[in-house]
């Protein structure tokens, strides 16, 4: 038993140091990793800019007179999680950008969420970087009323239902055609808890139709192929006198009595 008490104190403290848990409480996010190098676009129409890049992110929030911004992600069984932000920035009213070097702003991390800390009144915007993949992204709404806008990685697009699919909706698509990048709008406020976007790469397009023409392809050639087999088959019938077809007003009673009866 003793040994038992050991392991599971053991397996604990591993995972007390990879804060991962937050079991003993919230934990400050590296210094570092917030003061890294990243770009936004803060002139944006809607209250909610994301720009999904390949393997990674970026967020700007409008928030109004909050102390502090709370974000996670939710997994397939909806459990919340916290989000490893990086490249954090606050932006003033007045068009002043501070990084966490020179200011305030800070972020702590528990296994569930990420919490930034606004600086001054917090009415401004809040920016921030974290990784991601695949070619679906999904974020939850943290602030209601707000409008969205999220710009895809270049050639993506949704609006073919078995290649992509958008929710809520109630939104609208615009392309780019210098940078090739789709952003889906929604200019109304999202009521959703959570916002959600599969999509597809142009090259995607062509590999389904690729595929469904080979189905399509093959499908009619197997059709043709049995259809064939089948009339050979019956004309063999017919020649060895197995199938004998009968004219619809050919009634057997009409042929008269058997032969060698009167």
């Amino acid at each position: 038993m003793h040994r038992r008490h050991i392991a599971l104190v053991a397996v604990l403290a591993l995972v007390a140091l990879s804060g991962c848990t937050g079991l003993f409480g919230a934990e400050e996010v590296d210094p570092s990793q917030l003061n890294q190098n990243a770009t936004y676009d803060w002139e944006t129409d809607q209250n909610v800019s994301i720009v999904v890049n390949r393997t990674s992110y970026k967020a700007v929030y409008d928030v109004r007179n909050n102390a502090t911004l709370t974000v996670f992600s939710r997994d397939d069984l909806g459990r919340e999680q916290s989000v490893p932000i990086s490249a954090l920035r606050y932006r003033y009213p007045n068009g002043t950008v501070v990084s966490p070097a020179n200011s305030s702003l800070s972020a702590n991390r528990t296994g569930q969420e990420t919490t930034v800390r606004i600086p001054g009144n917090g009415t401004g915007q809040v920016a921030y970087s974290a990784p991601r993949s695949g070619k679906a992204f999904a974020t939850p709404t943290f602030i209601d009323g707000q409008t969205y806008a999220v710009t895809l990685p270049p050639n993506a697009r949704v609006g073919i239902p078995l290649l992509s699919n958008v929710r809520p909706g109630g939104y609208e698509t615009s392309v780019d055609q210098s940078s090739d990048r789709m952003t889906v709008t929604w200019s109304e406020p999202v009521t959703a808890q959570m916002l959600r976007l599969r999509y597809y790469l142009d090259r995607d397009l062509y590999i389904f139709g690729g595929v469904a023409l080979v189905a399509v392809v093959v499908g009619t050639a197997g059709t043709v192929y049995y259809w064939r087999q089948l009339r050979a088959v019956r004309r063999r019938r017919q020649e060895a006198g197995i199938d004998i077809e009968m004219d619809e007003d050919d009634d057997p009673r009409d042929r008269g009595p058997p032969p060698g009866q009167p």
